[in-house]
């Protein structure tokens, strides 16, 4: 990606470029670990999900979780990346209380999937791409608690061996916008596929930020690398932060050092831990307990046959068979869940009055809205799809108009119940008897000839009388017979 202004930093020897790459961590979603049968389950008590392989006991030998394998060649898939078809396990040497090996079994340069594309979308409808350089299987390691004892540290095992997805980006990001979105769209696509929950809240997503900066046109910058990072929103702060306090240092006739930093979020700031350690530091060598991963070109065919519907296709079967913007069906389908209540919203809905983008502008606008201000996920809300369609498909009828859909949205959210048998029960129907509303537009006219006086030179007025025939029907009367009686009355 080329840099333009928009993405240039103002500095006082010029302008500098961002370059951004991730290191992304996603938790693979399986029962038990990559070389053990200990369980994955999230809030065990310490060291309750442990097996003699986690804990490294002698003579204790690791055996490859095939489930793991097969949702690593998913993800890869759905990165659009290369499925390398033989791949290697690597021991990553370095010693780290929670490490209780003393080595990580990873994989170095003979991963599982090889380089891939993410397309991801930003403000003002523009793209980008950023490119995958590897996605390689790893084990994790345990967890440090310092806050239990008042003179030691413990360690929780019950991390140590779950599965990794180490995803790898090229250094193709300039603005922290694109690392956010990034993360955003690759956590979408590993929740379509099923591989990883995605809640960085607990530590199943979590992101190593690299950021160097330079002078546009000039080689790389020397970077630094951000640690654990597991908010989107901090990502970007971070981002942000550390290529200032970069520019500055070369500024003032510094020199960056390659290091390993931590973001701290109360101060909005980054702080050095400890020197970056390069590849040739953990002197990695394959592992000699497991053999080389093998499959089969069939066995990753199968595995693309059986892919769901991903983002970026349910986005453009959205718009063309629904013919919602690409704003819209974006925003539709940016979770699996949202995208899931959408069209179910439209399974509920009778053939003859199904509107795609009128279910659209209720899901995203009403439901959405409502859900984003009480703080709610959609697989909370209080209002189901169907009756939610139920709602769109009165609207759709002219049974109701749309002001009386808010109420009884409402009446739904806080009460439940059937919208068909509500609009029945509290006579709630649209009036569309002409003569009914040709005699509330005649009082309103007969009522203000002076509005009627200005109407020729004010056409803008018909706004006024339309409420006020609104008003008097409470709110009931159709609102397009209503305008087109008074433009006729009026003569517009």
């Amino acid at each position: 990606m080329s840099a333009t202004s928009s993405r240039l930093i103002k500095g006082t020897t010029g302008d500098w470029e961002m370059v951004i790459g991730l290191e992304v961590h996603a938790q693979v979603t399986s029962k038990s670990k990559l070389f053990s049968g200990a369980s994955t389950e999230f809030g065990g008590a310490p060291n309750s999900h442990v097996s003699l392989v986690d804990a490294a006991m002698p003579g204790m030998l690791p055996v490859i979780n095939e489930e793991c394998v097969r949702q690593a060649v998913r993800t890869g898939l759905g990165l659009n990346a290369r499925i390398n078809l033989r791949s290697v396990f690597d021991r990553k040497n370095y010693f780290y209380p929670d490490l209780p090996q003393g080595y990580q079994i990873s994989q170095y340069k003979q991963p599982i999937v090889g380089e891939g594309e993410v397309i991801v979308e930003l403000s003002g409808g523009d793209t980008a791409s950023v490119g995958i350089e590897r996605l390689h299987l790893e084990q994790d390691a345990a967890k440090s608690l310092h806050d239990q004892n008042p003179t030691m540290s413990l360690v929780d095992l019950n991390r140590s061996g779950v599965a990794l997805m180490e995803i790898v980006s090229k250094p193709d990001m300039r603005t922290s916008e694109q690392a956010r979105a990034y993360v955003t769209k690759l956590r979408s696509i590993l929740r379509y596929l099923g591989t990883c929950d995605g809640d960085m809240e607990k530590g199943s997503l979590r992101a190593d930020v690299n950021v160097s900066v330079r002078q546009p046109g000039e080689p790389l910058g020397t970077r630094c690398e951000i640690k654990n990072m597991n908010s989107i929103a901090f990502i970007g702060q971070a981002i942000e932060y550390e290529a200032r306090r970069q520019i500055g240092i070369i500024e003032d006739g510094g020199v960056i050092e390659q290091e390993t930093r931590l973001f701290d979020p109360d101060k909005g700031e980054t702080r050095a831990t400890r020197s970056k350690e390069e590849a040739h530091d953990y002197r990695y060598f394959p592992d000699p307990d497991l053999l080389p991963l093998e499959f089969s070109q069939a066995y990753v065919d199968d595995l693309r046959a059986h892919l769901p519907e991903l983002p970026d296709q349910k986005k453009a079967r959205f718009i063309s068979e629904f013919g919602l913007s690409a704003y819209d069906a974006g925003v539709l389908v940016a979770e699996r869940e949202s995208a899931d209540f959408y069209q179910t919203v439209l399974s509920k809905l009778a053939d003859k009055g199904r509107d795609g983008k009128l279910a659209a502008n209720w899901v995203i606008n009403e439901l959405f809205g409502r859900l984003n201000k009480e703080g709610l996920a959609i697989s909370g809300s209080p209002v189901e799809a169907g009756q939610l369609g139920a709602i769109v498909d009165l609207i759709g009828e002219g049974t109701i108009s749309g002001k009386i859909a808010k109420e009884l949205f409402e009446i739904v959210w806080q009460q439940g119940g059937d919208p068909r048998a509500l609009v029945e029960a509290r006579g709630m129907k649209q009036v569309t008897d002409l003569g009914a509303i040709e005699k509330a537009v005649d009082d309103i006219i007969a009522a203000n000839p002076d509005k009627v006086a200005q109407i020729s030179a004010r056409p803008q007025l018909i706004g006024w009388f339309v409420g006020q025939v609104m008003k008097s029907s409470g709110g009931k009367a159709n609102p397009q017979s209503v305008n087109d009686l008074l433009k006729s009355k009026l003569g517009l």
